[in-house]
């Protein structure tokens, strides 16, 4: 087991702030034009590029 140092502890919770989905108040402001979030990120498809190492 690897401890995790600051600065992959800080990229990891940006990027669990980006997997919120997109407010309500968005969509129907902009006349649901925009609908998704472009930030989403499938566990299986894209990788957060961390090596293993550390």
């Amino acid at each position: 087991m690897t401890k995790k140092t600051a600065y992959k502890k800080r990229r990891l919770g940006k990027k669990i702030k980006q997997q919120r989905r997109l407010p309500v108040l968005v969509t129907l402001r902009t006349h649901r034009k925009i609908q998704t979030n472009r930030n989403m990120r499938s566990w299986r498809r894209k990788k957060l590029g961390f090596s293993n190492k550390g």
